[in-house]
């Protein structure tokens, strides 16, 4: 391996700041076994289509081994790949293939638990209290006469308490589900054996990785309670297990990791902060490249917040020379097409949405219209598997057939992350829709709706005017456009006035997006260059007596 000498605040461009990134989650991208879950031979198999596409890189879900309690999140050998999803040799043969073919990769990584399947937590459990093998996670005597209360108040996030107790009587951390113990941080051990990860997949081309969680791995070690209502009220500062002070010398240590290759690898942190110092300090020149855009994500489709938080994230970003990211849609939330068509348009997931009327054409309309957008912002974007073909949240999935912890924890009264899980639809008039081979012996792992028939890539491929060719006439000229691959950003106009996002980017190159009621005359002497729908008036593309109408954007050059 060759060492790269790097100065502290070198912040050289390179491929992540620009990029635009493909999401693959493998369970529900292509099924090339017929066993109903996506697999690395069926993402193998598409790739032509991703590079073709026009993106840049591909970020992947977990796909290690896993007893699959929380989708792979619950990691039992970070070595090894899931036998539902293939072999190592098949993810190393994934990863030269899309290198062929230009796309870089990006994986997941976990540092705040590992499954309770990994062999630590079994040796924990058969080592018993006192073992150096129980301080690799948070063991600890419980409260009351017997110790039957847990060790304090804190509450999963997937719902219900963050410990379970073993039949020692100690009890155990878990900040998600009772499947995923929290890794003890202060441990040299556990720094030791996740540094070591990052170097195996490293090792065999990958080009970075993404943070889950990223701000949650240090606790404070006194642990303590801070009441029973701290879900709907201000937490304390320093908070006991979210963005603790020590967490950055975790990702220090991973620079200096990804850092030491020849070609540096990216760190990409999900990063849930609302105080935007506290925010970029992930992004200092020694620690992460880039963090996930949770505040845009979830923005209502509303002219004002949309360039509050536009504002917001630049200004969020400058100090440290990070780029920003932009992303609408994900594996936890609500896809935006969904979102977009009802009239709470903010929340990217939440459970009192469920089941709420839905417009799924103008949700469509808006969505093409934020792809636009999105394009054209300075920074790198992320795009969620399917949304090119407009695909919508699925709400409508039997009891019986999800798999979510969070709708088995709150008892069915949150029904999960399901909806935009579901397999993608490739080919054909019926489910499985080519998602997995003729003939296949199971049916796809969560059910497929029968109106997806007018979303599959095959029945999308041939229209340019479809979202699928939205999506590569925009990925093209993105890529075309040299005013997009710099950061110089200007708005044009008040939205508070106009409801229309009106910004330039570099020599001659706008972009406006009408969140109004009204169309908008499109300025003289600029031609259009791409469209999220048809413009009205005569001469399009001369900017003369045509018009911009409501939920629509257009790219011009003057």
């Amino acid at each position: 391996m060759t060492v790269r000498t790097r100065i502290a605040g070198d912040r050289d461009d390179r491929w992540w700041r620009t990029a635009v990134i493909y999401q693959v989650y493998v369970r529900s991208f292509a099924d090339a076994d017929g066993d109903g879950i996506g697999d690395l031979a069926g993402v193998r198999a598409k790739l032509p289509y991703l590079a073709g596409l026009g993106v840049d890189a591909l970020w992947f879900n977990p796909w290690y081994a896993s007893p699959m309690a929380d989708a792979g999140y619950d990691v039992a050998d970070y070595r090894r790949i899931d036998p539902a999803f293939g072999t190592l040799a098949e993810a190393e043969a994934l990863i030269t293939e899309a290198h062929e073919l230009g796309l870089k990769i990006i994986v997941d990584v976990v540092p705040n638990h590992v499954s309770d399947q990994h062999a630590w937590f079994k040796e924990a459990l058969e080592a018993g209290p006192g073992s150096a093998a129980r301080e690799l996670f948070w063991f600890r005597p419980g409260r009351g006469e017997d110790g039957e209360l847990p060790p304090n108040d804190w509450r999963s996030e997937f719902g219900g308490p963050a410990w379970t107790r073993v039949p020692d009587g100690e009890w155990y951390l878990h900040l998600f589900a009772a499947e995923q113990p929290d890794l003890h941080w202060n441990n040299a051990k556990v720094r030791e054996e996740l540094e070591s990860v990052l170097r195996f997949w490293f090792d065999r081309g990958v080009d970075g990785v993404r943070i889950d969680s990223a701000t949650m791995p240090a606790k404070d070690p006194a642990l303590p309670s801070f009441g029973p209502t701290h879900a709907q009220s201000a937490p304390p500062t320093p908070h006991p297990f979210v963005d603790r002070d020590e967490v950055h010398g975790i990702y220090r240590a991973w620079r200096t990791v990804a850092d030491s290759y020849d070609e540096p690898r990216a760190l990409i942190g999900e990063v849930w902060l609302a105080d935007p110092h506290r925010f970029a300090a992930y992004l200092r020149p020694d620690e992460m490249h880039a963090a996930f855009n949770f505040d845009y994500l979830n923005c209502p489709w509303d002219a004002q917040r949309l360039r509050s938080v536009v504002d917001a994230t630049l200004a969020a970003h400058a100090p440290v020379g990070a780029p920003a990211t932009w992303v609408l849609s994900n594996h936890d939330v609500t896809r935006h097409v969904t979102r977009y068509g009802r009239a709470d348009t903010a929340m990217g997931r939440s459970p009192a949405q469920h089941g709420a009327p839905t417009d799924l054409a103008l949700g469509t309309r808006r969505a093409r219209a934020a792809l636009l957008l999105n394009l054209a912002l300075p920074g790198s974007c992320y795009l969620y598997q399917g949304e090119e073909l407009g695909l919508w949240e699925v709400d409508e999935i039997p009891d019986e057939a999800r798999q979510d912890p969070f709708f088995f924890r709150s008892g069915g009264a949150d029904i999960g992350r399901d909806g935009c899980r579901v397999p993608l639809p490739w080919s054909g008039g019926r489910p499985p829709f080519g998602f997995s081979p003729d003939g296949a012996q199971a049916a796809p792992w969560l059910p497929q709706p029968d109106a997806w028939s007018a979303l599959t890539v095959e029945a999308l491929d041939a229209d340019p005017a479809s979202v699928l060719g939205l999506y590569r006439r925009a990925l093209a000229a993105r890529r075309a456009e040299p005013a997009l691959q710099g950061e110089e950003f200007a708005w044009l106009g008040e939205p508070e006035v106009t409801g229309v996002l009106n910004f330039r980017r570099g020599e001659g190159f706008r972009c406006l997006v009408n969140l109004s009621a009204q169309d908008i005359p499109l300025p003289e002497g600029e031609s259009a260059l791409l469209a999220s729908g048809p413009l009205e008036g005569e001469g399009e593309g001369e900017g003369r007596g045509v018009a911009l109408p409501p939920d629509t954007a257009v790219w011009l050059r003057g």
